[in-house]
């Protein structure tokens, strides 16, 4: 018997980006967790979703670069494809009251340019490390911007790899006694700011602490001059 073939779906008539933000607990939600929440506020919004075509559809979202699990983050972005045309504002207003608590929508714009994965080039962390001793986050800092290279291992689904943690920074200072701000250079394989804090406590063993690291996101955009600039401007 001859399968028959699925219905050929519209492609979207409308491309909308939304900028949203992972916070308090909902830090721990993984991409998987975050893509059903989302998907279920698309419906409770009742927003005119675009679907794929095939034998299961599924709605026309395309997450960018997400933040691991455990971080929290002010700078995430996705795209959706839309089959009727919807004003940003009242998408973001809709899709905001849906939302689980600590999962905010922070702005939606209509997709335009570029795609959205080409204008994410370099993200700002925030990393607080716990009580650790200043002096040696300092000399670890100076130590790690000497060197040409760093490299560090970290498990992944395909198991263990070996990258440059040095070649993905473009900016690493303390800014507290046991903060870091990093800004981080989008490279293949991307260098996530735990695996600089990795390089930091091998080179000196008296910033390990029990605690784990907190990772906070703070903006992402292209990275034009040493600067963060919005996709969205």
């Amino acid at each position: 018997m001859v399968r028959q073939q699925p219905e050929q779906q519209a492609p979207p008539v409308q491309r909308l980006r939304v900028q949203y933000a992972k916070r308090g607990r909902a830090r721990f939600l993984s991409s998987r967790d975050f893509g059903r929440a989302f998907e279920r506020a698309l419906r409770r919004a009742d927003v005119p979703m675009a679907y794929s075509s095939g034998f299961t559809p599924h709605p026309r979202i395309s997450y960018a670069n997400a933040a691991p699990t455990s971080a929290a983050s002010e700078a995430e972005f996705l795209e959706v494809g839309l089959a009727e045309r919807c004003d940003p504002d009242k998408v973001r207003a809709a899709l905001d009251a849906a939302l689980p608590d600590g999962l905010d929508i922070v702005r939606v714009v209509e997709a335009r340019g570029e795609s959205l994965a080409d204008q994410l080039t370099a993200s700002e962390w925030l990393v607080d490390l716990g009580p650790v001793d200043a002096d040696a986050l300092g000399v670890a800092i100076a130590s790690l911007l000497a060197s040409d290279e760093a490299a560090t291992t970290r498990m992944t689904k395909s198991g263990p790899r070996t990258f440059d943690v040095r070649g993905a920074i473009e900016r690493l200072e303390a800014s507290g006694p046991s903060e870091l701000t990093i800004v981080l250079r989008h490279l293949v394989p991307l260098v996530r700011p735990d695996d600089v804090v990795a390089v930091l406590r091998r080179l000196d063993p008296r910033l390990a602490t029990d605690r784990p690291v907190l990772l906070t996101r703070r903006s992402q955009g292209r990275l034009v001059d040493g600067r963060i600039e919005h996709p969205f401007d």
